[in-house]
């Protein structure tokens, strides 16, 4: 019996040993020993191709994915630089599949501590719904894949940071996770790298050179408004993207964890939420506040967007401002709840207004490649 209740124990190393405890302890020959029946076996069944689809798009955190998706295709959607549909296409599947690896890795290395919390322990490893070594080749064909589209349909650039992010996400941030509260901060860079992804895919330059150097685009009263071909490409637009992605994890991410704190304090997870409740707060309030002038003054100015945008913006922002304000004063589960709330539209509409303030032409030229700003086509032909 002793036998028969570890065999049905939670963890794969518990059956394991349960099996050897039953073929070492047990004589061959001993009339004492107590076998297991057949009844005490569950038989496996095989996954229809359906399941199995359903299981990867859990080891993928396909809403995650989903989003992260949405960021690079704003990094290309952004982008002034001439593109195609094929771009579009290959650059958002190539973040997709690097996000699902990195999402893969993560779950695998976190299986015991998935299981102790309520809102994870559904996961595929932790019910055994796929074998670890099944989830492991998932993830490597997809970490190969990934950056193997970006680079043979986008640029090595791009490759690079598809592969960069799936290392720290999978590597460095999940191994903070129980090490430092620093994990916040290095998973609000994972965030913020794939609209670059994006931007580089189109051509963009992410640092300023001598053939590109930072431009500000001021108010059409300010200047004489002539664009030349070589303020099209400007890394201050990338910067921008950045900063919005990484800025908007915080009151995200730190909302989040405020309403699951006791479950990640009985993982063991040193979160901001767990360990200072207030400043959890805080920095939460602090990037909520940046986001402000980030679009009011950063897009305008980068040539990203027109100074409509700073105006259309003001509303969202203010709305999200006053919600992690009281999330700071107060500190409660219904303050954290609402920040929360306000950061799963939020990211939506502000993208939907830059592409509608998107700076120089419609959509429809842009799509079919045409020069964005005059001189950009003889720009690039010399190049």
């Amino acid at each position: 019996m002793l036998v028969r209740r570890i065999w049905f124990a939670r963890t794969p190393c518990s059956r394991f040993l349960a099996y050897r405890a039953s073929r070492t302890f047990a004589p061959r020959h001993s009339t004492h020993t107590c076998p297991l029946r057949f009844a005490d076996f569950r038989e496996t069944s095989l996954h229809t191709p359906r399941q199995l689809l359903s299981v990867y798009a859990q080891l993928s955190k396909l809403r995650l994915t989903m989003l992260v998706m949405l960021s690079a295709t704003s990094g290309v959607a952004m982008s002034p630089l001439p593109t195609t549909l094929p771009i579009l296409l290959s650059t958002a599947l190539g973040t997709a599949l690097c996000s699902a690896s990195a999402n893969t890795f993560n779950q695998i290395q976190e299986v015991p501590y998935d299981a102790q919390m309520a809102r994870t322990r559904q996961r595929p490893l932790v019910r055994h719904a796929i074998s670890p070594l099944h989830a492991t080749v998932f993830g490597v064909v997809t970490g190969v894949a990934g950056p193997a589209l970006l680079w043979t349909m986008a640029n090595p650039v791009t490759a690079a940071l598809g592969a960069a992010n799936i290392g720290l996400y999978a590597g460095v941030y999940t191994w903070l996770k129980r090490k430092s509260v620093l994990n916040t901060w290095v998973g609000a860079v994972v965030g913020g790298i794939p609209p670059l992804m994006g931007w580089t895919a189109c051509g963009g330059k992410l640092f300023p050179t001598a053939d590109n150097p930072t431009h500000f685009f001021l108010p059409s009263f300010l200047s004489d408004g002539s664009l030349g071909s070589s303020m099209v490409n400007n890394p201050l637009g990338a910067m921008a993207l950045f900063v919005l992605l990484y800025s908007w994890q915080f009151p995200h991410f730190n909302s989040l964890s405020h309403l699951t704190r006791a479950s990640y304090a009985q993982a063991g997870y040193k979160m901001l939420s767990v360990l200072s409740p207030k400043k959890n707060t805080e920095v939460s309030l602090r990037h909520t506040v940046l986001l402000l002038p980030l679009c009011s003054l950063l897009f305008p100015l980068s040539g990203l967007t027109t100074w409509w945008f700073a105006l259309t913006s003001f509303v969202p922002n203010l709305v999200w401002i006053r919600a992690a304000f009281a999330f700071w004063r107060v500190g409660g589960e219904k303050q954290a709840r609402v920040t929360f709330q306000h950061s799963l539209w939020y990211l939506p509409i502000i993208l939907a207004l830059m592409m509608l303030h998107k700076q120089g032409m419609g959509w429809t030229e842009w799509m079919n490649g045409a020069p964005q700003f005059e001189g950009q086509k003889s720009g690039s032909a010399g190049n």
